[in-house]
């Protein structure tokens, strides 16, 4: 096994033999930086005793976390937030024993987990059948959500995270371009320039005395290039509950619309909010329609899975259940689970709590977690993977990656006291880099996306400048 070329795998996450022609130039870019050949025989074994390589080549990322889940039962988040009832939280510290070891931008890449059902939407001639991948891309965006009650960090000013999986046919940057209102902007293409996935997100934050409130703002936009569609969203509002006392516990409500703006055709979801007694409890409902009628139904639970039928077939089974007919509960066979998501090949068998109606197409259904997520803050396997540091990565990262951040890395790693004294550091110097500028009357620059317009919308945006990974990465600032 040639050293080098399996130093190139495990720092750029590409699979040298099985690269996509299409991206094959930024390889030999990455390669030549560090003076390797891409072009090598495929290995098998292990990258300095952590990472695993596979026969075929494609790189095995970590199933853990290095240290386990810091317990919060000894703090009390009341004691921070009685005095900003009603107020916005971006600027209120918390304690870092609140957070989990992840950045906001790497929060958002979570969106990437259920790529499959983007590549299902391209690989779709009907465009019925497109926009109900789409749809279930859409719920499966905040899927990871679940149970996740930790707060990701604040991104700093000019921070970034990017992610290439070429086993995943993607790849991701984002940028942290305003710190007050925080806004941060992502863009993401297919590694078959099949897609471009792009948005920006400035979620606020409210507390409401036993509940914090992430109004969503900002539009996600996602172009199918070979047919050419382009998609527009905006996510749910997401709750967290019993703050105060009890055990914490997360909804997401509110109406989103899904608008394809070549068709016309529309997708609206109904995040049910839980209602009294839990019974709406993560139940999503709503339909798509072209111009003239609706055209399907789509039901489930954002938590579990996604089904659509017909609206005869729905709206004759509501009525037989308003009467009092008989309930169907859903248990999931393989036969189906295969049928409808062969692109997916680590689908569940999960039993669900979703009302089962006779004769509906299974959209999408979530993904298992470790057996050990609950002690590593409720991750998913993906989410466990994206602050994955190897060693030799910082030789092509930008200087402000995410995975280089000390506290996230010294909390990942257990170290609370140290990652809480380097947040305050770096937060301190956040603060004394903006009083430095308005003193010398200096605007910050964005490096990698610049405002501008929403081609399908009309409304602002953030829109990616380009030339990330080109790799000049000699001007961007120093944060850490």
């Amino acid at each position: 096994m040639n050293s080098e070329e399996e130093f190139y795998d495990a720092v750029t996450g590409f699979d040298s033999d099985n690269s996509s022609g299409d991206f094959s130039e930024a390889n030999h870019k990455v390669a030549e930086m560090l003076d390797l050949d891409p072009h090598q025989s495929s290995r098998t074994g292990k990258h300095n005793g952590e990472t695993e390589i596979q026969e075929n080549g494609i790189k095995r990322h970590r199933t853990s976390l290095p240290a386990p889940m810091f317990s919060r039962s000894d703090f009390s988040v009341w004691s921070i937030l009685k005095k900003c009832i009603g107020l916005e939280l971006s600027k209120i510290t918390m304690p870092i024993v609140f957070n989990e070891p992840l950045s906001f931008l790497q929060r958002i890449t979570e969106y990437m987990e259920h790529i499959y059902l983007i590549n299902k939407a391209c690989s779709h001639a009907d465009p019925l059948e497109r926009m109900q991948a789409v749809a279930a891309f859409a719920v499966s965006a905040v899927a990871s959500q679940w149970e996740r009650t930790g707060k990701p960090f604040n991104p700093l000013l000019g921070e970034t995270y990017e992610l290439t999986r070429e086993d995943l046919g993607f790849r991701f940057i984002s940028e942290q371009v305003s710190h007050h209102p925080p806004i941060s902007a992502f863009y993401s293409e297919g590694l078959n320039k099949d897609f471009i996935f792009h948005g920006s997100i400035y979620p606020k934050l409210k507390f409401w005395g036993k509940s914090i409130e992430a109004e969503p703002r900002g539009t996600i936009t996602l172009e199918l290039l070979k047919h050419n569609e382009a998609y527009t969203w905006t996510n749910p509002t997401c709750c967290v509950h019993n703050v105060i006392i009890g055990k914490l516990w997360l909804e997401q409500y509110g109406t989103v619309e899904i608008v394809n703006h070549s068709t016309g055709d529309k997708c609206v979801l109904n995040f049910k909010p839980c209602g009294l007694f839990g019974k709406e409890l993560h139940r999503v409902e709503g339909y798509i329609q072209d111009k003239k009628k609706k055209l399907c139904v789509i039901y489930g639970k954002w938590t579990e899975c996604l089904w659509c039928t017909d609206p005869t077939t729905y709206e004759t089974y509501k009525k037989n259940e308003k009467r009092g007919g008989e309930q169907k509960k859903l248990k999931p066979s393989e036969d189906v689970i295969k049928s409808e998501n062969d692109e997916a090949d680590d689908m569940p068998e999960v039993q669900d709590t979703v009302q089962f109606i006779p004769g509906s197409k299974l959209l999408w259904r979530i993904n298992c977690r470790p057996p050990n997520s609950s002690q590593m803050y409720n991750f998913t396997s993906f989410a466990v993977s994206l602050n994955e540091l190897e060693k030799g990565m910082e030789a092509i990262l930008a200087p402000t990656d995410c995975r280089l951040r000390p506290d996230i890395r010294n909390m990942e790693n257990g170290n609370m006291d140290v990652a809480s004294k380097e947040k305050e550091r770096l937060e301190e110097k956040q603060r004394a880099a903006r009083k430095e500028r308005a003193k010398d009357e200096v605007e910050w620059h964005t490096r990698w996306f610049h405002q501008g317009t929403n081609p399908y919308t009309g409304t602002s945006d953030w829109l990616y400048s380009g030339g990330y990974f080109d790799r000049n990465f000699s001007d961007c600032p120093d944060i850490y």
